[in-house]
């Protein structure tokens, strides 16, 4: 079973992820932070991870630190779940579109992160949400998920359809390399023979 469960408790937040990567994007996602719950139901739905998390954080201050350090638990309770990766497809994309929004990811689970993000939102704010906040998770999950991610839009005029396209792309390019390949399913996708 590729499960994990993360708790990650500091002066600013107290986290808790339990994932299944074999699951069916069932999700009960509560942080505080209504837009970003709404962003995780996409992650979880989409790339078919059944996701629960949990987080309390300062909110009273701005909601930067729920949001960052969520991508980091995602991303530990990703690697957890993954182990070594034997049988798994490895890369995965996505050209996903939302109304005016046209967004791809492209990612490998290649245990060495780095973040490519072209991505312009127009508005500071979708709601009460800070609209940089959206980098900082994909920076988080990349860099505790250890995934190399692309993420450029190609257009789009309305925050929320954006960002919205965003998480969904990088969910359904997260499906696509989470797959156990048919001819492979015994050996991890590498010339090393590890990642």
């Amino acid at each position: 079973m590729r499960i994990a469960k993360i708790t990650r408790t500091t002066a600013e937040t107290d986290i808790n992820v339990e994932l299944n990567l074999d699951g069916t994007g069932v999700y009960d996602n509560q942080t505080g932070v209504g837009f970003f719950d709404h962003m995780l139901d996409q992650l979880s739905r989409h790339a078919l991870i059944d996701m629960t998390v949990r987080a309390t954080g300062d909110l009273h201050i701005d909601d930067h630190h729920t949001v960052e350090d969520v991508g980091i638990a995602i991303g530990q309770a990703l690697t957890q779940a993954m182990g070594d990766k034997t049988g798994i497809v490895r890369y995965g994309s996505c050209l996903l579109p939302m109304d005016d929004a046209l967004v791809r990811a492209a990612l490998d689970l290649s245990a060495r992160p780095f973040l490519i993000w072209n991505v312009d939102l127009p508005t500071q704010k979708i709601g009460t949400f800070d609209t940089e906040l959206v980098r900082e998770f994909f920076q988080a999950l990349s860099t505790h998920g250890g995934i190399t991610l692309h993420i450029d839009m190609l257009h789009g005029v309305n925050s929320h359809h954006i960002a919205e396209a965003a998480f969904k792309a990088v969910a359904r390019a997260l499906r696509d390399a989470l797959e156990t390949d048919p001819r492979k399913a015994d050996a991890v996708p590498s010339t090393k023979g590890a990642l």
